[in-house]
């Protein structure tokens, strides 16, 4: 019998392709985001597919409330989670100090405080169970330093540190906790994040699916981290060896959105 498994940023991207994945094999779900349509034109087709209940909870997680909020409602709705997938996150580019600081905040709230305040609201019950998986979306970029996405970068800092010493802590608990590390990937964060033409993703991206797919396998093993694609696994093997300094620059220069090339008109490229 499947259990529930609760994904946060299911709307789109990593969450979604989660979601798909928990269905494909008979749990049901609480989906949450902000944009109750694509939630419920999810649920209703994972559920007709794959006969689950799907559940939605649309909530934006800048709020600092919407975690107590979401669990109230899973407790309104005598909904026991199995499985936490803290997905929901977002980016941005270019110089700290140009920055939006009303988005930058929003970003810590999102990536940061929201996954750590779900987790420590959802976590006493799989303890007292003795059974649960914990999944966050950590990054590479949490391994590094980035300048032109410094708040970003140091977001994922969090996340992957939390969740390796929270798996720690989980040790003969029954419950574990995995962070999936990331490179570039196929979503719409880099359109969100301003940095869809950067270097970083000239240089190739992996498909959401696979990188989903890698996550959801490492949940299920209770492992501690997730490196999905040979491009993650490169890029923390030359961290090890390069200097700070040097990884500093090479980051700053991964992450310069690069000019697009002026666009040619069908008369001056017929020559006429």
């Amino acid at each position: 019998m499947g259990k529930t498994a609760l994904v946060t940023g299911a709307s789109s991207g990593l969450g979604l392709e989660l979601a798909r994945l928990f269905a494909r094999d008979g749990h049901d779900l609480v989906v949450v985001a902000r944009r109750r349509d694509h939630l419920e034109a999810l649920a209703t087709r994972l559920a007709a597919e794959h006969g689950v209940a799907a559940r939605i909870i649309s909530e934006d997680l800048a709020d600092p409330i919407a975690p107590r909020r979401i669990v109230e409602e899973l407790t309104a709705r005598r909904i026991e989670v199995e499985f936490l997938v803290n997905s929901a996150g977002f980016g941005t580019n270019g110089p700290f100090v140009d920055s939006d600081i009303g988005r930058a905040l929003a970003m810590v709230q999102v990536n940061v405080a929201s996954l750590m305040h779900l987790t420590h609201l959802l976590l006493p019950a799989m303890i007292t169970r003795r059974s649960g998986r914990i999944l966050n979306l950590g990054s590479t970029a949490g391994f590094q330093p980035g300048p032109g996405m410094a708040v970003y970068y140091a977001t994922k800092a969090f996340v992957n540190s939390f969740t390796e010493a929270l798996g720690y802590e989980l040790r003969g608990t029954g419950v574990t906790a995995t962070v999936s590390c990331p490179g570039a990937t196929t979503t719409e964060f880099g359109k969100i994040a301003g940095n869809e033409e950067s270097r970083l993703f000239h240089m190739g991206t992996t498909s959401a699916g696979a990188v989903a797919a890698h996550a959801y396998r490492a949940m299920m093993a209770g492992k501690a981290m997730a490196l999905p694609g040979w491009r993650a696994k490169l890029g923390l093997q030359m961290l090890r060896f390069g200097s700070r300094r040097t990884v500093r620059g090479f980051t700053a220069r991964l992450n310069q959105v690069e000019p697009r090339a002026p666009a040619i008109s069908a008369r001056s490229s017929s020559g006429s």
